[in-house]
């Protein structure tokens, strides 16, 4: 292993001791080993961090850091990759699994491409057993050679899940990471499609766990989410829904600028997202709200249930 490691992985947790042991398997089981993992305790209040000093012991990879009290989501989410050092970063949720060799396709596939930014692979939904349910398609055109064509795909499609792709540092790091008004991921994702193309490997590899606690469910409002991501987007007076949802436009439109583009391919880009902001303005129109717009993609169902469940006893 490099002295300095090529592979950063952000772990920011709180209050996940029900899940939390199985993807720490999963990320330290993984076929590629050159990485670190960067673990941010949120002040959780139960027994995460006993969890995390326990791998801690075992695993000269990790670095466990405990907040002092609860920063919120995207603060936490920021943290990790703001401490860590490799060429190469992922962030990694805390009940979530992977198969074995998922790191090492994503690194294989950006050494392979230097003109890639980002690399998944596909994804399965997975229940609180660790066994698939849903097999969720990826029907967005981040592959396209056009930096336009790739940013209107974020805008008007739906799916994927390339926040928690390898990306490439240098670049996450032009991007103001993640902003605490709702589907701050997507934005950041549609700047980075602006540098560079995104690569899925074609393997089941990522398993997304669906269950009650998870953020999406429990916080399912404007509102609830945002909250959880910053506590002090909790006021109202402050922080108007109106004034989240101007944010979330307002990070596309940052991301157009500062990214490196020809003034013809920005124009294409405001142009698509003065469509897009139009499409959600009209009555009837098939979201209607601009906070729809990242819903999770359609799903396709597949029988089998035991993919996740060797891919993660594998490693």
């Amino acid at each position: 292993m490099n002295a300095v490691p090529r592979l950063s992985i952000g772990l920011p947790v709180y209050n996940g001791e029900k899940y939390l042991a199985e993807s720490l398997d999963a990320l330290l089981g993984q076929s590629y080993g050159d990485f670190e993992l960067v673990v941010s305790d949120n002040a959780s209040t139960d027994g995460t961090e006993e969890i995390c000093r326990d791998y801690l012991a075992r695993d000269s990879r990790i670095s466990y850091y405990r907040q002092p009290v609860n920063i919120g989501a995207t603060p936490n989410h920021n943290w990790t990759f703001e401490h860590s050092g490799g060429e190469l970063f992922k962030w990694a949720s805390y009940d979530d699994l992977y198969g074995r060799d998922l790191l090492l396709r994503c690194v294989e596939a950006l050494d392979d491409d230097p003109a890639l930014v980002l690399a998944h692979a596909h994804q399965a939904i997975i229940d609180g057993n660790g066994d698939v349910v849903l097999k969720v398609d990826y029907p967005l055109a981040t592959d396209d050679p056009r930096a336009p064509e790739r940013f209107k795909s974020l805008l008007f499609g739906v799916g994927g899940d390339d926040f928690y792709g390898v990306m490439r540092s240098d670049i996450l790091r032009r991007t103001p990471l993640n902003g605490s008004y709702h589907h701050s991921d997507r934005t950041i994702m549609a700047e980075l499609a602006l540098y560079g193309r995104f690569h899925q490997v074609p393997e089941l590899l990522f398993f997304r766990r669906d269950h009650p606690d998870r953020a999406e469910r429990a916080k399912p409002t404007i509102r609830s989410r945002s909250a959880n991501m910053e506590p002090r987007r909790a006021s109202r007076l402050k922080h108007p829904t109106v004034r989240l949802l101007a944010e979330y436009v307002g990070g596309f439109v940052g991301g157009i600028r500062r990214a490196p583009l020809s003034s013809s391919d920005r124009l294409r880009c405001y142009g698509h997202l003065a469509h897009w902001l139009a499409d959600r303005a009209l009555p009837g129109s098939r979201s209607g709200r601009i906070e729809d717009s990242a819903a999770p993609g359609a799903p396709t169902a597949i029988p089998e249930s035991s993919g996740v469940v060797s891919g993660r006893r594998a490693s």
